[in-house]
């Protein structure tokens, strides 16, 4: 069990992918994603394995929850600032959790 103060630590936000592109550098198959996140937090970029559901045209524009607050890791030959939340489906492959309506960018988890 976690306890519930450390939940309130984290920084989940909405933000939506403004970029995205094949990570060559990666030893599995992801995206490098530049995620805008709204004024206050700005543009910030990830690597996430999602390419067996997504290619990277089709997730340009979409909204994603992310944790914002982890410290930066390097993965792939990038950091990766933020971490993208997902599932995975009954194929064990990645399904991002996106809002069912759109949202402003930066929007926090309440």
């Amino acid at each position: 069990m976690v306890d519930f103060a450390v939940f309130e630590q984290l920084d989940i936000r909405i933000g939506t992918i403004v970029q995205a592109e094949l990570n060559g550098k990666a030893r599995s198959p992801s995206f490098l994603m530049q995620i805008d996140f709204g004024s206050r937090v700005g543009i910030r970029k990830t690597s996430a394995q999602m390419t067996a559901n997504y290619d990277p045209a089709s997730v340009i524009g979409l909204q994603v929850t992310a944790i914002i607050n982890l410290p930066p890791k390097q993965i792939g030959g990038s950091m990766s600032e933020v971490l993208v939340l997902g599932v995975r489906d009954k194929e064990a492959h990645a399904v991002l959790i996106t809002p069912d309506r759109a949202v402003p960018n930066g929007t926090t988890m309440f």
